[in-house]
């Protein structure tokens, strides 16, 4: 499965897809185990995505470990050193600047160092939109894709998680997997049973157009593809990429859009300054200015500390009228 979403009779939640994901690959590969706070016992994470997973595996592989993010990744650090291929739960994308040293310095340089293979993921919750403040919904993906040595993931379908998560946990490198929490019990849809693997360093086409590429990941699919349907009632035919993967970043998927329809527009939650989309436009003004009708546009979060109120949030984020906008303006350009 690459491109195209599951198809079948059932659905999941982006959360349920999640979970579906480690119970696989833990019953099938003995040396995939799971740690991180509270994700053992009852309790099950501070989601719930692994909840049952210490009942059906035992202790010995859902492993709780203190409020110490740089232990417990450097643990993996040693795990995977020594043959398993643990992932890592960091309860919020926030607080894994306090692991910043040991992914940084150590993970991502260790295979240029000496060819070792550091196998190990770590799930981190990103995102806001859940009224969460300052310290709970950051979207750190531009410190890690800035970083040689390490893959970065950040999935935006219940089918897209769950292939996606596969494929890291069974890649020899590092791999930052970025959850988006604002999809985890609002998105539903088909997802194949059993495994399946959707390559990393592959984007998709979302939604076909001619007329403007948007091109985002995470959550803000969602709110592009609900903008599309709004430009459509005008005749605004909206072509929607999303990236999948933040590093590799699958430029000539992005590139082939932009040829075919002239203008384009980056989306993403995080800041819009120096975050994912001011790499993905300086590629497109660099290998497709000959194709572009319009300038190349950003849309991303403002450039403060993400606010606690619902309305300073709603202002901060990017949103589907938002995105309407932006297009609208391109578009007459």
């Amino acid at each position: 499965m690459s491109g195209d979403q599951g198809t079948g009779g059932r659905e999941l939640t982006y959360l349920e897809a999640i979970a579906e994901a480690l119970s696989v690959e833990m019953e099938r590969d003995e040396r995939v185990l799971v740690l991180g706070e509270d994700v053992g016992g009852t309790f099950g994470g501070a989601f719930k995505v692994t909840k049952g997973l210490a009942e059906r595996f035992g202790d010995r592989r859902v492993m709780n470990t203190p409020i110490a993010e740089l232990g417990f990744v450097g643990m993996a650090n040693g795990m995977a050193l020594m043959g398993l291929r643990p992932v890592v739960e960091v309860q919020f994308a926030d607080f894994i600047s306090t692991a910043f040293d040991s992914i940084v310095q150590f993970a991502a340089t260790n295979h240029y160092r000496w060819g070792g293979a550091i196998p190990w993921v770590i799930r981190a919750p990103s995102d806001g939109g859940i009224r969460s403040g300052p310290f709970h919904s950051q979207n750190p993906e531009a410190w890690f894709v800035h970083t040689p040595g390490l893959k970065v993931v950040a999935p935006a379908t219940p089918a897209d998680a769950k292939g996606l998560l596969i494929s890291a946990i069974r890649d020899d490198n590092p791999v930052i997997f970025f959850e988006a929490k604002p999809l985890y019990r609002s998105v539903r849809g088909p997802v194949p049973e059993g495994e399946y693997l959707v390559p990393i360093g592959d984007a998709r086409i979302a939604r076909r157009g001619s007329d403007v590429t948007i091109v985002t990941y995470g959550s803000q699919l969602h709110e592009a593809l609900a903008a599309a349907e709004r430009l459509a009632v005008d005749g605004i035919d909206t072509e929607v990429v999303d990236l999948r993967t933040l590093k590799p970043l699958d430029v000539d998927t992005v590139l082939d859009s932009v040829a075919r329809t002239g203008r384009v527009l980056v989306v993403h939650s995080a800041n819009r300054n120096a975050g994912v989309g001011a790499e993905v436009a300086a590629r497109i003004a660099e290998e497709a200015f000959m194709w572009l009708d319009a300038p190349v546009t950003r849309l991303g979060g403002l450039d403060i500390p993400i606010p606690f109120s619902p309305p300073l949030e709603d202002a901060y984020r990017p949103d589907a009228t938002k995105i309407e906008a932006a297009v609208r303006k391109l578009v007459a350009f």
